[in-house]
């Protein structure tokens, strides 16, 4: 039998959206973004001033947030639908139905394979969501027209000069230029930015994930989680280390408060940083826009490990208060070691 020779057609496919991006890459030159840890404020004046906390902007963090809850819900109802669909004819799961059971049945799996099947009922709703928004946040950052598209607004200092590109639907389109000027120009504030990005997202979604923690230890041990913190108990009976227990208590506290910390600013660092490093590519190659794409499937690796890595430790954290302290397992196993 002869088999016909494969022509690696995809290779040419590449070459050619190589070409094409130098070419369009030289006629329209990209403006390099500008980089700022804070969200960009779409409207100058604040939408709410809350007495306490001062004004409330529209940032353009606020939209993505809007649109990640639609998408979420979107497939929500198609997957609600295509499930009732297959109860109804022969209970086969198909389509995007059949796509969501086998994912969420792969984090319960994993999940009952940590917790126990006595918590995992507990824990799972706190892991699936938690992991499903923070993904669904870092893929969407990777569509286009996020961060390209927004408002102008004069910069206070360098900015960009514009080039109009005529009227559509009532309103004056425009494109940044690559010139510069120190004084007069303008600079780009998207109307979609990553959630991921926003400190206020990741320290708000952090304390959630820390609450909810605690809110299972005391749970599953009652008053006695705090034993974990404040343990007076051999204070007066063994005083050296009843005093190290003291220590250990209060560390255990800080490292409680850490959390937080490493939740927000390990998932805020990590996509942040994808910004910079396309930003600063794209600046070095110019017209050569293949690698910037390439790095941009590189985020799509680091959004998803991201949102793994913030679920996994929030379920190992609720699978750890769940466990008794190590004073309260001595004192269950002596009784049974007197019997024997």
């Amino acid at each position: 039998m002869v088999q016909e020779k494969r022509r690696p057609w995809h290779r040419w496919v590449l070459l050619g959206l190589m070409v094409v991006g130098f070419i369009v890459g030289g006629i329209f030159v990209p403006v390099q973004p500008e980089i700022s840890v804070a969200a960009e404020k779409l409207v100058e004046e604040p939408l709410i001033t809350i007495p306490v906390l001062g004004p409330f902007y529209l940032v353009n963090t606020l939209p993505s947030l809007a649109l990640t809850i639609l998408v979420l819900l979107i497939i929500a109802f198609f997957t609600n639908r295509s499930l009732t669909k297959s109860q109804r004819s022969d209970l086969v799961p198909r389509g995007i139905g059949n796509l969501m059971e086998a994912f969420y049945e792969l984090l319960y799996n994993l999940t009952e394979g940590s917790a126990g099947k006595k918590w995992a009922p507990v824990i799972f709703p706190w892991f699936a969501t938690i992991m499903t928004y923070v993904l669904f946040a870092n893929l969407l950052k990777l569509m286009p027209g996020f961060e390209s598209i927004g408002v102008l607004h004069r910069a206070s200092g360098e900015g960009h000069l514009t080039q109009s590109l005529g009227h559509f639907l009532g309103f004056e389109w425009r494109n940044l230029l690559p010139q510069k000027v120190e004084e007069g120009g303008y600079i780009l504030a998207p109307f979609l930015r990553g959630v991921s990005v926003d400190l206020n997202f990741t320290v708000s979604l952090a304390l959630i994930a820390v609450v909810a923690v605690q809110a299972v230890g005391f749970r599953a041990l009652g008053l006695g989680y705090l034993k974990k913190f404040f343990n007076f108990g051999n204070t007066f009976k063994v005083p050296f280390f009843g005093v190290i227990d003291i220590f250990v208590g209060l560390l255990e506290l800080v490292s409680e408060f850490s959390k937080v910390l490493s939740f927000a600013f390990r998932l805020f660092g990590n996509m942040f940083a994808g910004i910079v490093l396309v930003a600063v590519v794209s600046a070095l190659l110019g017209k050569i826009s293949i690698v910037p794409a390439m790095i941009f499937m590189f985020e799509l690796f680091v959004g998803v490990i991201q949102a793994f890595v913030f679920g996994i430790l929030t379920m190992v954290f609720m699978v750890q208060v769940t466990q008794g302290h190590g004073h309260e397992e001595e004192h269950a196993e002596t009784p049974a070691a007197h019997e024997l």
